[in-house]
Order: C-alpha cells, then sequence, then structure tokens
C-alpha cells in the first residue's frame, strides 16, 4: 500500500514543477474538470446544462475518473484544472508530497455514502473483525475510502499489515466481491449499494461517526490555476452554490438531469442522493467547514497515515493548502 501512495506521490513531485508552465495569465479557450460517475451530485443539473460554460465563458470539459489519485495524476499532468468531489485524502497525499493544489471548497458532506462491505457468508462482522486478518479486501488505496478503512481496522483492534488490501476502485469490487474473490469490499456510490445487496457494512456511518470519522469530498484545483484565473475559480464555486441551492427547492424536477448525468437510474441516484448534503457557501466559510475545521481535520489525516506508515511525512499545518476566500466572495 506505501508503494503504490509514494508512487503516486513521486509522480505529483516530479510533474508539478513543470505543469504550471502550460497555463496561460490569458483566458484558455477551455478548461477540464475531474469528476466521478456513479456519484450523483446537485451540480450536475449544472454540468447537464451547460451553466458552467455560459458563466464562465469557457468550455468546460468533464472527464470522468476512478478514484481521487486518477484526478491527482490528471492535474499534475495539467490535464485538469478542476477536480470536482475529489476525496480528501488524495488531496492530502497529494499536497503533502508538494504538488501545489488548493482546496476551495466542500463537494460533498456523506458518511453514509462510502463504507466497507463484509460477505454475509464470511460470517465476519465488527465483533470478530480480527478474522480479517489473512483475508482478501478490495479497497481503493490512497483515498478516503482507504482512510476509513484503516480508521475501522485500528478502532476494531484488527492489525491492517495483515490484511491482504489489494487495490481496486469500487465497480473492480463489486465484481470481485460478487464472485466471492475478497471477503469484504470498500467503494463509494453505486458499486457501495450493489455490494450491500448480499452483504453488510462493518461499521455503519453512524459508528464511525462516534469515533471520529468525518467524509466529505472537495473542489480542488491547481495553484497556478488559482492564481491566474482567480474569476474562473469563482465563478466555478458560484454556480455551483446555485445548483446546490435550487436543488434543494425541488429535488424531484433535478433528479433525471443528475441521473443522466452520472450514468444512473433514477432510482439508485435517489437512494445516494439521501445520504448526500450539499453545504452552501455561507456554511462552508463557517468555522464548521473552511472557517477551521477542515483545516484540523486535514492535519488528523495526514498524521493518521503517517502513523499506519502509508506516507512518509505530513506538513506541519495545511492551511496554505486551503484557500476560504472563494467560498467568502
Amino acid at each position: 500500500m506505501k508503494r503504490f501512495l509514494a508512487s503516486a506521490a513521486a509522480l505529483a513531485v516530479g510533474v508539478s514543477i513543470s505543469f504550471g508552465a502550460a497555463l496561460s495569465a490569458e483566458k484558455p479557450e477551455e478548461i477540464t474538470v475531474a469528476y466521478f460517475l456513479e456519484w450523483p451530485t446537485a451540480n450536475q443539473v449544472a454540468q447537464l446544462e451547460k451553466a458552467y460554460d455560459k458563466e464562465l465563458g469557457v468550455k468546460v470539459n468533464w472527464r470522468a475518473f476512478g478514484n481521487g489519485n486518477e484526478m491527482t495524476q490528471a492535474m499534475a499532468s495539467g490535464k485538469v484544472q478542476i477536480a470536482y468531489s475529489q476525496g480528501l485524502v488524495p488531496y492530502v497525499v497529494a499536497v503533502s508530497s508538494g504538488l501545489p493544489l488548493q482546496l476551495v471548497g466542500v463537494a460533498v458532506s456523506y458518511a453514509e455514502a462510502d463504507n466497507c462491505v463484509v460477505s454475509k457468508a464470511s460470517g465476519i462482522t465488527k465483533e470478530n473483525a480480527k478474522e480479517l486478518e489473512g483475508k482478501k479486501v478490495g479497497t481503493p488505496i490512497g483515498n478516503v475510502t482507504h482512510y476509513k478503512l484503516l480508521r475501522m481496522l485500528d478502532h476494531l483492534g484488527v492489525d491492517a499489515t495483515k490484511v491482504n488490501m489489494v487495490q481496486m476502485n469500487g465497480a473492480d469490487a463489486a465484481v470481485a466481491f460478487a464472485r466471492g474473490d475478497i471477503v469484504m469490499g470498500c467503494a463509494f456510490g453505486g458499486p457501495m449499494l450493489r455490494m450491500k445487496e448480499t452483504g453488510e457494512y462493518l461499521m455503519t456511518a453512524k459508528e464511525q461517526e462516534e469515533i471520529g470519522i468525518r467524509v466529505f469530498d472537495v473542489i480542488s484545483v491547481t495553484k497556478e490555476f488559482a492564481d491566474e484565473h482567480p474569476d474562473l475559480v469563482q465563478k466555478f464555486i458560484d454556480v455551483t452554490d446555485k445548483a446546490n441551492a435550487a436543488y434543494y427547492k425541488d429535488k424531484a424536477a433535478a433528479l433525471p438531469k443528475i441521473a443522466n448525468a452520472a450514468g444512473m437510474d433514477k432510482g439508485a441516484a435517489e437512494n445516494l442522493l439521501k445520504m448526500f448534503s450539499f453545504p452552501s457557501k455561507a456554511d462552508q466559510a463557517s468555522d464548521a467547514w473552511l472557517g477551521g475545521a477542515v483545516q484540523k481535520f486535514t492535519k488528523e489525516v495526514a498524521d493518521f497515515f503517517v502513523q499506519q506508515k502509508q506516507m512518509d511525512k505530513s506538513l506541519p499545518s495545511y492551511d496554505d493548502n486551503i484557500n476560504s476566500k472563494f467560498v467568502t466572495n
């Protein structure tokens, strides 16, 4: 696992020196935004209706990725300027290794929409979780899902070094879970729901929150893009905020468009959306989010990954990598 994180970090550092040169202070003709399929979010109405293109005055290309680390690599290469709903952990890994990214907003909070599902046939529950030692578990490595897994294993007294963790994106984990190749699969969104049909959560979202696990995705941008095109970043945040507000005013009208953009049927999208919350700009500017809590939690996550020997080092502080000005304007 550490080798995976280290290689991702090395890539980030290796290309961070050069990718900024590809950006120009002149307004670009188009930008690329990273997002996830089977991850329905309120802003996807604006995505589908091209409200971002209209308000930003540039062509906005939406590119789907399998996990947040893939988003990081694309941003490091200069192919992506904004990552929407990037997991906090991939962001932490990237900036801890020196990649100049900025966290400029919170995309979605979703304690219940990201979890680890144990096969009912295995007989493993949180009470006898040590039986996971020596067993094969499918999980994306180096993201929020992985962080939650490690925190749960630590809390349940399981030696994570003895668990055979296999790098799998959610869709792959769901397939392996259905075949019986793994006793537990960890994923977010649609793949998690598919595994839940024949499995049980290792720990519920409420139980996780009780031990201090907080789960949210972020809006991140390259520092060069934020420095050279702050107007575009501001408009992106503003369009997202308006879309979130419109969703809460009429969820029924928004649902078909969100499901379409997410590549899901309406029922599955609706089930996930019930687990999501989309904080407003005003909420994000408060002490509960970018006014202080996110900075503190980011440091806690980084230190935990160092403790678990998943990263070599954390930064003394992540305050300089979190830019709250776009949610306060």
